[in-house]
């Protein structure tokens, strides 16, 4: 398939589900009273098109923070949370849950933010002056391993069974009752780190060869690295700070496009953007239909079906190394 019939299938894909994300739901809103004086037109407004915008959105940045990764590390199984950024993210919104006296949005979507911020400086300090990606992936599991004990520890001694509950449902995902006020919000963080993160595909093909191989075509490790931390704090930062822990886009759509884009990992990056806005979108409509007063959690949707495809790859990595 070429490029661009790969990318305006995708996009195509997109806007399909966009749409669809506006009339899917306990109430279904037909099209025809998208612009009508239909009541459930207010329905697709104030409730659908925020919610249809940040998944596009995330979704986008979550497909790509994953496809630059797994090119930078060179390894088919990172995703976003290998840095620790989205366990950081949700440590931050998890004290101002349990530690204020009232989890205003403004202030919990300014600690995730610095969760995550602080996640990448420390990263960054930690794996600045190695040459090696594998400096890396151990400072992030080192980040994620303390962030989460940090969260059970706040959670353990939340004075509020309130905010208890505020906190799990804040780390099982979702995107039920997002406004503008949350889009406007993250917006800018997500197109700033997304901008970044796109300005790697160049030396992300070069080092396919190996770092050296690409010092030698004029590639500079330490913008690239600086690239990726920046890029993908901002975009996983501004996702988890919305959403809540949202997992395994990064992971599962880089891996089903790769056949169609091609091995290149800089021809994978624009795909990536629009199949994991695809993802979400398809996912967060999904999960409205489900039976019952209430939805799934988006989160708990996207683990069900991201731990079996991770189990499968990593299958599939432990079969090749025996080979």
């Amino acid at each position: 398939m070429s490029r661009a019939a790969l990318i305006g299938g995708l996009a195509a894909l997109a806007a399909l589900l966009f749409a669809a994300s506006l009339m899917a739901g306990k109430a279904w809103v037909p099209p025809s009273a998208w612009f009508s004086a239909d009541p459930l037109w207010w329905i697709v407004v104030e409730l659908r098109l925020p919610r249809a915008i940040l998944a596009l959105a995330i979704g986008a940045a979550l497909g790509l923070s994953g496809a630059v990764l797994q090119g930078y590390l060179r390894n088919p199984l990172a995703d976003p949370a290998v840095l620790g950024v989205s366990s950081c993210a949700a440590l931050g919104a998890v004290a101002a849950i349990t530690l204020s006296a009232m989890a205003a949005p403004l202030l919990l979507f300014g600690a995730a933010m610095a969760g995550a911020g602080g996640a990448m400086l420390l990263l960054a300090a930690l794996a600045w002056r190695s040459e090696s990606p594998v400096a890396f992936v151990l400072a992030g599991t080192v980040l994620a391993s303390l962030a989460g004990a940090l969260t059970a520890f706040l959670i353990s001694i939340a004075p509020n069974p309130l905010a208890v509950a505020e906190v799990m449902d804040w780390i099982m995902g979702a995107l039920t009752d997002r406004s503008f006020a949350e889009v406007r919000l993250a917006l800018p963080f997500l197109a700033a780190g997304c901008g970044l993160l796109l300005f790697t595909g160049r030396a992300l093909d070069a080092l396919t060869l190996g770092e050296d191989a690409a010092r030698s075509m004029g590639v500079r490790m330490d913008r690239v690295r600086l690239l990726v931390v920046l890029g993908t704090g901002l975009a996983v930062g501004a996702s988890v700070a919305v959403t809540g822990v949202v997992g395994f886009v990064g992971l599962i759509v880089p891996h089903l496009l790769r056949p169609l884009a091609g091995a290149r990992p800089g021809a994978l990056l624009l795909p990536s953007v629009l199949g994991g806005a695809a993802l979400l979108l398809a996912a967060d409509s999904l999960v409205r239909l489900a039976p019952g007063a209430g939805e799934v959690r988006l989160g708990v949707a996207m683990a069900l079906l991201g731990a079996p495809f991770f189990l499968v790859l990593l299958l599939r990595e432990r079969r090749r190394a025996w080979i």
